[in-house]
Formats: C-alpha cells, structure tokens, sequence
C-alpha cells in the first residue's frame, strides 16, 4: 500500500499556495522552514505543549493576498467624510439599537463592572466587527506564518502565533479553527492574541475565554481592556465644532492640546453657534486639514479673496486619546464617537 508522507504533503500545498512566488524564484522554502523551526523551539521552550506544537506546524499556509494587504495599508485613504458616511450610516445605527434591545442585561452588567456606558461598547462593537456579522476569512495560523515570513515585523508576529498556541492550550481550542483578519484580529472586538492574553475575561463562567462564539466573554474582555486604558464613563469622546474661516490650522492635529476655555476664546463655537461648555478641562482639536474648504472669491477682482467657509472640527477629550491607543486612526476615533451619539 502506497504511503503518504505528511511532511511532503505540507510542502506540496505550501509550494503550490504560492507558485507565483515560486515561479518567480521569490519564495524561499529554506526561510519558510527555518520559521517554522524556530516556532518548535520558541514554543517548547514557553512549555507549550508538544500537542499543540504539531498541531500549529502541521500545516500552515502561506497566502500572497495576505502580504499584499499589508503592504497596501497606505494607499486607500478616504476622506473623514466620506469615512463617516462609509462607517456611521444608518443600518448600523438600526443595527445597534437592536442589540441594546437584545443584550440590556448584559450591557448593564459591563457598565457596572468596567464602567464602560452601553452606548460606548455598542460603538466599538458595530465598529469592530458589525456586531458580529463580519466573518473571519483566514486561519490565524496562516495569517501569522504569512506575515512572519514577509518579514516586516516578524517578531511582533511570532509573539501573536506564540500568544494564540497559549490561548488554545489554556482553553482546549482546535488552533486550526480560529480565524481571523489578515493582520491577525479575532472577535467580537478585534482583539490580537498578546491583548487577549492580557486583558481576556472568562464573562460566563465556564472557565473559558471564547471571544469569537461568546458575546459575553468578548464584551466583558473589552469592557475590560477600556477600562484598564482608564475609560471615564462622565465625559464624552469628541465635541463637533466649527471654527472661524481664518483659523489656524496648524492647531488642528490632534496634539495640540488646551483647555476649553482657551479654545472657547479663540472662536470656537457649537454647529448651531452657541458657546462650547467652558472650564480647565484639556482637549485637542481634530480636523480634516487635507480637505478644508478653498477660499471664496469676493466678488471683487480688485482685492483678495474673501476667507474660506467656517472649518467643521472636534473638540478631543481625553477619551478619544484612549481610543487611540488600540487604534491610532483619528477617523477611527472620531467614528466611535459618532456611532457612540448616535446610540444613546
């Protein structure tokens, strides 16, 4: 009877997955396993067990969409309006105001244990992974040998395969079936495993943290976590303002930071007109500069042109800095507080 080699079949897959890189005499098969190898060792020597070693090496792949992804983060902007429009539209507002519906009991629960308002984790939730909805598409084993290989950031990528062999360890999870994005997120909430490592919480009691299946380990991880970056559930994430025409805007980067009364004195005012709350609290000011208004023509070709329309920004609490520390996107953030609003 003719016998399969697995090691050999592992190698055919892999060389087949990527024979255009192969073919272009790109893809190195020795670097390949030489990762692979240094997993085995890494792993063992965090006691990690022998099981769960060979499950992990048994066969990952290496995916090209997955590099290509990554070296495209850059080159797809869009502008904060059009943004806003792609991520705080009104199916997901609808959307969230069903699972405030469907989970009051559970969101009350976050709130009192983790101090995050259901408002705020309903945003993050429709955020992250439309309440769910959107589907993983690629094994984290995969994602992570991919990404490891490419070599950008290979270390910080090991220590997430090396994280995720824990987890599975710990909780007795088929590595092979935890999928996730691209760069390696899972979830309810996106998490990356060293984050999940850090700040997972077991919210039903079964003595396992499932992030993926379980709507209340996911959320009680990232009440969690928000509540560890030192969330304050009395203050609001971002104030829409707008600005006088002839503002500076080399003050709109989100690092310039002064107290309400500052900015208050400077012109800044509600949509509508009317004052901003005023006091010694400290915020920043974020705006699109990339996209501000032109200046309009006065009408008179004999003098200068008048000065450009009223500039809409946000006023940046210190809750929007602590969104940025899991996502560094003023969008991002700017979105969460939109979305967050908009569910009250």
């Amino acid at each position: 009877m003719f016998r399969f080699n697995p090691f050999l079949i592992k190698l055919v897959l892999c060389l087949f997955i990527s024979s255009s890189y192969a073919d272009s005499g790109e893809f190195d098969m020795e670097r390949w396993t030489s990762i692979m190898d240094n997993v085995r060792v890494r792993a063992t020597e965090q006691n990690i067990s022998e099981s769960m070693i060979n499950d992990t090496l048994r066969s990952p792949a290496f995916i090209p969409s997955i590099v290509k992804s990554d070296k495209n983060q850059s080159e797809f902007k869009l502008t904060l309006k059009e943004y806003l429009n792609r991520t705080v539209n009104q199916t997901r507002i609808a959307h969230g105001r069903q699972m405030r519906a469907k989970y009051p009991t559970l969101l009350s629960h976050i709130e009192n244990g983790y101090g995050i308002p259901p408002h705020v984790m309903l945003a993050f939730w429709g955020m992250e992974s439309n309440y769910g909805e959107t589907k993983s598409r690629h094994r984290l084993v995969d994602a992570f040998f991919t990404l490891m290989y490419d070599g950008r950031r290979e270390k910080f990528f090991g220590d997430q395969l090396l994280a995720l062999m824990k987890i599975a360890d710990k909780n007795s999870l088929d590595i092979n079936r935890i999928r996730g994005s691209w760069a390696g997120a899972m979830g309810h909430f996106q998490f990356i495993p060293t984050t999940l490592a850090s700040y997972g919480v077991d919210g039903n009691g079964d003595k396992k943290i499932d992030i993926i299946n379980n709507v209340s380990d996911a959320m009680s991880s990232a009440g969690n976590y928000l509540n560890k970056l030192g969330w304050n559930k009395n203050e609001r994430i971002a104030r829409r303002v707008t600005l006088p025409a002839d503002f500076d805007t080399s003050l709109m980067d989100g690092k310039t930071k002064k107290t309400l009364n500052e900015w208050a004195a400077m012109g800044i005012t509600n949509p509508d007109g009317t004052p901003i709350p005023h006091g010694e609290m400290v915020a920043g000011l974020v705006a699109d500069v990339a996209n501000i208004p032109e200046p309009l023509p006065d009408g008179n070709m004999d003098t200068d042109v008048a000065p450009r329309p009223v500039i809409v920004a946000y006023l940046a609490y210190p809750n929007f800095y602590r969104i940025k520390k899991c996502n560094n996107s003023n969008w991002y953030a700017i979105a969460i507080s939109e979305l967050a609003d908009k569910l009250k």
